[in-house]
């Protein structure tokens, strides 16, 4: 089965970098309740919040505000992590406390960050909730979710970003490896061509 948003049955890893933060969770909440079988949304301190960030620590801190009368410690929960807002947001779209919205969020996975193995696999993104695609207005200011989240009291975005610049540069010294390794490939192809010679017309036909 695969929906408009081109999203399929199968694992789907989503890059959330430069993704609007309410069209990717109304997204990912439908295609969760259709049957998704696992979403695994990585990079959720590059999501994206349409505001200036002074606007959105300001509401932020009005929500840090908010507790319950009779007993304060039962909620409600303030998340501060990137990967925990994202899933929030995504669970007030879902009727969590049916047995098929409570399966259809345990079937989401938000890391801040791409840890391992998603690093090595597919990542896909949604067009319809790109920043770009939604073309804001020129000047229309945003701010980036792991940017509040270190403003209201979450202290790992520094170190999510140096994880993520030593990623970076392990992937570019095993791609560098790669395509080293595929010119000797060829060269060692055409060298061995050039040492059978007459012969690879008698070995085309031969098939294997």
């Amino acid at each position: 089965m695969v929906s408009g948003s081109g999203i399929c049955t199968k694992r789907v890893v989503l890059d959330a970098r430069h993704h609007m933060l309410g069209r990717l969770a109304s997204i990912v909440a439908k295609e969760l309740l259709n049957g998704q079988k696992v979403v695994v949304v990585v990079r959720c301190e590059e999501i994206c919040i349409s505001g200036g960030l002074v606007r959105q620590k300001m509401k932020y801190m009005r929500f840090l505000r908010k507790r319950m009368n009779t007993k304060p410690s039962h909620g409600p929960i303030h998340f501060r992590a990137p990967a925990k807002i994202f899933w929030r947001t995504v669970r007030r779209m879902i009727p969590h406390k049916t047995k098929r919205g409570a399966a259809a969020l345990a079937r989401l996975k938000a890391y801040e960050g791409i840890p391992r193995p998603y690093d090595k696999t597919k990542r896909m993104v949604i067009p319809d909730a790109l920043k770009l695609v939604l073309r804001l207005q020129k000047g229309h200011k945003y701010c980036l979710l792991g940017r509040l989240s270190s403003e209201v009291g979450w202290n790992h975005y520094d170190t999510i970003r140096e994880l993520e610049k030593k990623g970076k540069e392990r992937a570019q010294v095993a791609y560098d490896m790669k395509k080293q390794l595929n010119k000797l490939e060829v060269k060692a192809e055409n060298a061995a061509e050039e040492k059978l010679g007459s012969h690879l017309d008698i070995l085309a036909p031969v098939k294997y």
